[in-house]
Formats: structure tokens, C-alpha cells, sequence
């Protein structure tokens, strides 16, 4: 069985798939489209910083009141979620 991400990778990096059942991936027309799975992985894993900065990153409320407060306020939130990003890295490939 497949799970979320990796029927969601499929679907970012093959858009020719429309639907998945089972393990199998089929075009509009139903003919049945080859993935690899190691690529789907990469993409995975080249994506995880994702989900682990949007863990740690403060509210969207906390953030947009710290850009209405602006002045201190701001530039404290901007350098919580900077921290953020310097914690978790985009993968860079080549």
C-alpha cells in the first residue's frame, strides 16, 4: 500500500497520471503509466524540509500580527522564521 506522500509525489512529478489504484498509475485514457519509485523518493526526501518548517514556524496569526504591529515586533518575527529556514535547508540538487 501506498501512502499519501508518495501517491502525492507521483502525481507532482508525473502530470500525465490522473489516477492511482493500488500501485498502478493511469493517464487520462487508462493506459497504465510506468513511475520509478527511486525518483519518487528523491523528490520525498527533497521535500521534507516542508513539513518540518511549517511545524516550527510561529502562527499565521502571530506572523500577521507582527507585520501590523511592524517595527520590533516584525523584525523579531522575521528572524524566528529565518531561524526556521536556516534550521531546515531547501535540498539543493543538481
Amino acid at each position: 500500500m501506498m501512502t499519501l506522500k508518495q501517491i502525492q509525489a507521483i502525481y507532482a512529478i508525473y502530470p500525465n497520471i490522473v489516477r492511482m489504484s493500488e500501485n498502478i498509475a493511469y493517464d487520462k485514457d487508462g493506459i497504465i503509466v510506468e513511475y520509478i519509485e527511486s525518483v519518487v523518493q528523491d523528490y520525498i526526501n527533497a521535500h521534507a524540509y516542508i513539513e518540518k518548517r511549517v511545524a516550527e514556524y510561529p502562527s499565521i496569526g502571530d506572523q500577521l500580527d507582527a507585520l501590523w504591529k511592524g517595527g520590533e515586533a516584525a523584525a523579531e518575527m522575521l528572524a524566528k522564521v529565518q531561524a526556521v529556514k536556516a534550521k531546515y535547508p531547501k535540498e539543493v540538487t543538481p
